[in-house]
């Protein structure tokens, strides 16, 4: 597999090896000492599954305490997958990381824990997976309005179909409980 590293320290692109041929394909979704060499958590404990339709917006979302490291990618379809950089004191706080995720490119996108997280899809449809570093916890949950213009997410979708949630979430500077930045990590 090929890691690369984004504009996001510890956010990182990875494009697993596929093995196809006449039948189709076949890679690793995930293989714990492989991923482990490369720096991304190895005890991932819940795995989740979305089916949404063009044009939904899921995000962007994340929990604090309970902070998780999800890696993401999707089975079938597209999406735009973004991480932000939410911890206090980073030098990178409000930075945000946008890439195409597809049944057709196979790239999966790593986000470490203290990152905010959100998809938008572009196919008729799409199968989204992730494993989350914890469990999820409902009383932890936040949610950072998507259209934030403080972070400036440049979405691939005008007009998207939003939660009731999503659609009244607070910006990042009106959320009371953000992770804080371990520049030891």
């Amino acid at each position: 597999m090929n890691v690369s590293e984004t504009s996001l320290p510890g956010v990182l692109l990875i494009e697993p090896r596929v093995f196809g041929d006449a039948r189709g394909c076949f890679f690793e979704i995930w293989r714990a000492d492989r991923y482990a060499e490369r720096g991304m958590a190895s005890d991932f404990v819940q795995d989740n599954f979305s089916l949404s339709r063009r044009g939904t917006l899921r995000g962007l979302h994340f929990q604090e305490p309970s902070a998780q490291a999800k890696l993401t990618s999707v089975l079938h379809g597209a999406v735009f997958d973004v991480a932000v950089d939410i911890r206090r004191g980073s030098p990178t706080f409000g930075r945000w990381y946008g890439v195409e995720l597809s049944d057709a490119n196979r790239l999966q996108l790593f986000i470490p824990a203290g990152f905010a997280h959100g998809f938008c899809v572009l196919s008729e449809a799409a199968h989204f997976h992730y494993k989350c570093s914890t469990y999820y916890r409902p009383e932890h949950e936040q949610a950072i309005r998507w259209n934030d213009p403080d972070i400036g997410i440049a979405w691939p979708i005008a007009d998207p179909i939003l939660s009731s949630k999503d659609a009244v979430a607070p910006l990042l500077g009106q959320v009371p409980r953000l992770p804080a930045y371990d520049s030891a990590t």
